[in-house]
């Protein structure tokens, strides 16, 4: 299943209709998503070891978060957050389709993944907010907030991983590399 009429197909007189292509993820999402990965893999790795550095890296998380939001409503078509409650309550249903191979075909995320966007989103506003947090003079040494920013630290990264194993699968499910499409922002289309 398609999910919406697919513009900007580029090589159509070349290429079979299985190479075509379509424009998904632009420029500013792809590079959010890159940054993001990075500033997430470099806080993983640099609490109470490399201080100063994990604190900044916390700091452009909340600022690529901000530009998230901000690109969920300003952002080109599949940047826009307009689908997430529909796709949101397909979640389940797909989830359970997924156990037998069925994937659908979706352009932009499709239910699982708007579910993983939503999940990694929130994990990560809650991880920042709290690190942030932790070093004021308000809340410096206040359990629930170190707690609370350490639980969502190990959500984020137990997110990331089940992020990057259900673009995997999805991609051998779909015989598309998902991880280059989010390189390059296109992705393939298929007629049957």
């Amino acid at each position: 299943m398609v999910e919406e009429a697919v513009p900007e197909v580029r090589g159509v007189s070349d290429r079979t209709p299985a190479d075509r292509t379509v424009a998904v993820w632009d420029l500013p999402l792809r590079l959010w998503h890159w940054t993001l990965a990075a500033c997430v893999l470099t806080a993983w790795f640099t609490p109470t070891v490399y201080d100063n550095l994990h604190r900044i890296v916390g700091y452009c998380v909340i600022v690529l978060l901000a530009f998230r939001l901000i690109w969920g409503v300003l952002g080109s078509r599949y940047s826009r957050f307009r689908m997430i409650g529909v796709r949101l309550r397909a979640a389940p249903n797909y989830l359970w389709n997924l156990r037998r191979g069925i994937t659908g075909r979706y352009i932009g995320l499709n239910p699982a993944g708007t579910l993983m966007l939503v999940a990694l989103l929130l994990s990560l506003a809650i991880s920042a907010i709290t690190g942030a947090m932790s070093v004021t003079v308000t809340f410096f040494g206040v359990w629930w907030i170190e707690d609370t920013h350490a639980y969502a630290s190990d959500a984020v990264i137990v997110l990331v991983v089940l992020h990057i194993a259900g673009a995997v699968l999805m991609g051998l499910l779909q015989r598309e590399n998902l991880i280059r499409a989010m390189f390059t922002g296109r992705k393939r289309i298929r007629h049957h």
